[in-house]
């Protein structure tokens, strides 16, 4: 079957979704004004040794830190050395960069914290992920941004998503997924771990309720999955399966040990706790999707896109603190939405709001 990148332009945002036929394989958000960082190259300075924590705070440049573990008696380092790091985790969960020492390029270095080169951006780690998949665009503005390594894979006539894909793409940012077997499961993200309550639907007739419910799980099991690489939540999630014994939940270990070797991140299983809930633990390096949602960044973006689709008369965007500083921090996306709309829109801060409320006026 014919595997499609499919990339779609919406001000300050692209959306990814790897696709076959009206299937969504892979997604993610690229915001070119807003990289994570992973994969960025730093000339950097140690700031702070941080024994208790087992590493050392580094400096950047331009008010960017990152923190770098080291291992006891390992290529010890002092405060003020300069060093090559790359970034291996995104700011997330309230903590910042995560760095390694690498070897430093063969070039002369500058004697200061610096960037000194970007890591690669969502749609080139999909494209790297997907080698096969053809790429299409769906506006112009879209194919601008395709860089010249991609260029021989991307198809020259525009090509919109496709409804179903766009369904399911804005079916990413509920709270509540539907499973096979009539089976439902909420998402709750938390500061400390991701809590997904699964429930069923009656048993079927003729089964005793705990073979119906075993198997109603382990038959659902895999679109969650599914669901959590392409939300790519991270971190310790804990599942609460629906309806089974503490007992009959030990059954589910195995056929989740092997449903979750299909995620490149090779989560691992570590049992069923006390209270009867599957703990998993993802690793951490991208942002996971309800993280840039919910950002400041995130709301302002969604709220250009909503004046876009829904306010075409709207001369002004008045917002509270939190919108408008986000807004200003991302000129290209207020520009996008400009251009795309075809009609001035002005910012203004308003502080009888609050800070992600906003509002929009009119001639």
């Amino acid at each position: 079957m014919s595997t499609v990148l499919r990339v779609a332009f919406f001000p300050g945002e692209l959306r990814l979704a790897v696709t076959q036929h009206n299937t969504l394989l892979d997604y993610a958000l690229w915001r070119p004004a807003a990289p994570d960082g992973v994969g960025d190259v730093y000339q950097a300075r140690i700031s702070a040794l941080m024994p208790a924590m087992g590493g050392a705070f580094v400096d950047l440049g331009k008010g960017e830190s990152g923190f770098l573990p080291i291992q006891n008696g390992k290529d010890p380092v002092t405060e003020g050395q300069m060093l090559t790091v790359r970034v291996t985790r995104a700011a997330q969960g309230g903590k910042g960069l995560r760095v390694q020492a690498q070897e430093p390029p063969a070039t002369p270095l500058p004697d200061k914290p610096c960037l000194l080169t970007r890591g690669p951006t969502p749609l080139e780690r999909l494209a790297d992920r997907w080698p096969q998949a053809r790429i299409t665009v769906d506006s112009a503005a879209a194919a601008a941004l395709i860089p010249p390594t991609l260029r021989d894979r991307r198809e020259q006539a525009l090509s919109p998503f496709p409804e179903a894909i766009a369904h399911a793409c804005d079916a990413l940012a509920e709270a509540s997924v539907s499973l096979p077997g009539g089976m439902t499961a909420s998402i709750t993200p938390t500061p400390a771990l991701i809590a997904i309550d699964m429930d069923a639907p009656p048993t079927a007739t003729g089964w005793t309720k705990q073979t119906a419910q075993f198997a109603a799980n382990r038959d659902a099991l895999p679109a969650l999955f599914q669901q959590i690489r392409l939300r790519n939540l991270s971190g310790a999630i804990l599942i609460d399966p629906a309806g089974l014994s503490t007992r009959k939940r030990q059954a589910l270990l195995e056929p989740i040990k092997a449903m979750l070797q299909a995620d490149p991140l090779r989560p691992r299983c570590l049992g069923i706790t006390a209270l009867g809930l599957v703990e998993i633990v993802r690793a951490r390096i991208h942002p996971s999707l309800p993280e840039l949602l919910s950002c400041p960044h995130g709301q302002a973006l969604a709220a250009l896109r909503i004046i876009l689709a829904n306010h075409p008369d709207a001369t002004q965007i008045r917002g509270g603190l939190g919108i408008i500083t986000a807004l200003e921090k991302d000129p290209q996306a207020l520009a996008d939405c400009i251009t795309q709309r075809g009609k001035a829109l002005a910012v203004k801060l308003d502080p009888s709001l609050r800070d992600f409320f906003w509002t929009t006026d009119h001639d």
